[in-house]
């Protein structure tokens, strides 16, 4: 793929900016601890696209990205596209943690202490 359409591609700018408008509960709850820096000085960025692909949160110093999943990714063919969207993103260098959405909603200390170890992890490599 060209580079110039590989980050951010134009063609999907709506998609980013309504998703970013419409946040899920959890996102806004994950946003509200990792915006501004606030983790690690490390900056997240939200809706960010890759290739096809929208990543929920990505860090571009470290290449993280965080995905929340809702039900919909419990079903067979979402896992699918989930498990290539991954693969694509790998090959590109770019690291994905994935959370339930219920997990952030209900025990949110677990899912930044696990975020902070995935960081600290791969600030170590």
């Amino acid at each position: 793929m060209d580079s110039k359409f590989l980050y951010n591609n134009k063609s999907l700018k709506e998609r980013r900016k309504e998703l970013r408008n419409h946040q899920t509960p959890a996102e806004k709850i994950l946003w509200g601890y990792i915006s501004k820096n606030k983790i690690k000085r490390l900056r997240f960025l939200r809706q960010y696209g890759v290739g096809p692909y929208v990543i929920d949160f990505y860090c571009p110093k470290i290449r993280l990205g965080i995905e929340l999943d809702g039900n919909v990714h419990k079903e067979k063919e979402n896992k699918i596209y989930d498990k290539d969207r991954e693969k694509f993103l790998e090959n590109l260098d770019i690291e994905i943690i994935r959370f339930w959405n219920d997990d952030v909603l209900n025990n949110t200390e677990n899912v930044l202490d696990k975020l902070l170890n995935k960081i600290e992890q791969m600030s170590n490599r």
